[in-house]
Parts: structure tokens; sequence; C-alpha cells
């Protein structure tokens, strides 16, 4: 719109050209003009190919990157996430990349989802900052994901998903492997049980015969 022209990616035959440096006023909107040209010693005297982009406003257009979880946690009734914010392509002075809250500051805005493990019901919580503190069910394992969102956009709102991760409190044995091992340890506690209680009958038993026959034997030697 201000035809301040700026040239990039000159007399290159690759089929892309990155531009991000260029596009500092990232509420300004741009178009790209790509022209084709012929080696200086071939004679021509008609206008190169063209070809104009599209209109391109960077605030408006972008797509919101992935969030990174940086750490989770569930005791009792609380979820507790912290994300980091993704990185874009523009640098500061000391060569760091500037974040999409450095670009977009207090239009962005972050929502987790979150549901019981194994449900399809799925909540969703807002925040502002970089952490959520949610309320579940105590004992209850849980997955999520986070979303950037430019709520002030009418197109392009929500961003990419972050990975989905779950928690693991609460998780038993019979969570992991099923009721194949919940009948194992059944058959393993009934035969324990089962030895605990005929093994001592067997041993009293056998106790008392060996008795009875060695009172046999002592009347037998005294009647001879």
């Amino acid at each position: 719109r201000t035809s301040d022209v700026k040239r990039k990616c000159i007399l290159t035959s690759e089929t892309e050209c990155d531009v991000t440096d260029v596009l500092r006023n990232v509420k300004e909107t741009y178009t790209a003009h790509i022209l084709s040209v012929r080696p200086a010693e071939m004679d021509n005297f008609e206008e190169p190919p063209f070809e104009v982009s599209e209109k391109f406003t960077p605030y408006s257009q972008t797509v919101i990157g992935r969030p990174e979880i940086k750490d989770y946690s569930q005791k009792g009734s609380k979820l507790n996430v912290v994300f980091k914010d993704p990185l874009t392509p523009y640098v500061f002075p000391n060569g760091s990349f500037r974040s999409v809250r450095d670009i977009f500051q207090h239009d962005l805005e972050y929502k987790l989802y979150y549901w019981k493990d194994q449900s399809s019901g799925k909540k969703d919580v807002t925040t502002k900052s970089h952490n959520f503190e949610v309320s579940v069910d105590s004992g209850k394992n849980y997955c999520f994901y986070v979303q950037g969102i430019i709520p002030s956009r009418r197109e392009n709102r929500n961003g990419q998903e972050s990975m989905v991760l779950c928690t693991s409190v609460g998780r038993n044995i019979l969570d992991e492997y099923g009721t194949e091992v919940f009948i194992i340890l059944a058959v393993i506690a009934v035969v324990v049980i089962t030895l605990a209680i005929v093994l001592p009958v067997v041993l009293c038993k056998r106790k008392k015969a060996k008795k009875a026959r060695a009172v046999r034997e002592k009347e037998l030697l005294n009647g001879v």
C-alpha cells in the first residue's frame, strides 16, 4: 500500500523466496511481484512475463504455531499445565527469535482442552498466561492439548494444536494390563489361601498317623 518496494531473490533459479525480513510491519498489507527475466545476452524487446501474488497481511493471516508443553502434573483434584509460546521467523537485534506473544501481545489467548482418559466428553478453559490450573476428578486420568487463539480475527482465529498428553495419576496395574491380570491374581490368591488352609491339616494328620504308628509298634514289641 505504501509502494515501498523491496527487492529479494535477485536472478535466482529457485522457485521459493523467504521475504520475512522485509515484512517488518506485520499489520501492513503486502503483495509479491515475481518477474521472469532472460539472460542478458539474449535480445528481447517484449515485456518479461510476471505474476502478482494475492494480498497478505501477516498480523491477520499468519497461522499461529504449535505451543510446546513444558510441564504438567495432576495432584488430587488439580491439573496443572505449563507451556511455551511458539516462535516466529522474526528475530530480535541479539539474534533470538521473537515469540507469537511478542508479536500479538494482548490479542493472544490460549485454550486448554481436557477430558477424562478414554472418554469423549471434552471441556475447555482460556488464559492469557503460560499455565492452566483446572479442577478434575481425583484419581482419574486426564488427556489434554493447548491451542493458541486470536479472538480479534475473523479468519484463522485458531492456531495449531499442541501434542496430546495424558496424566498417569491413579493408573494401576488393571488399567495397564486389563482383566487378565485380575483373573491371574485372583487364581494365585485362591491357591495361596487353599494351601494355607489345607497344608496345616495335612501336616497335622501325618503327625497323628506317625504317632499312632509308633504306639502300635511299641505295643507289638511289649507283647513279644
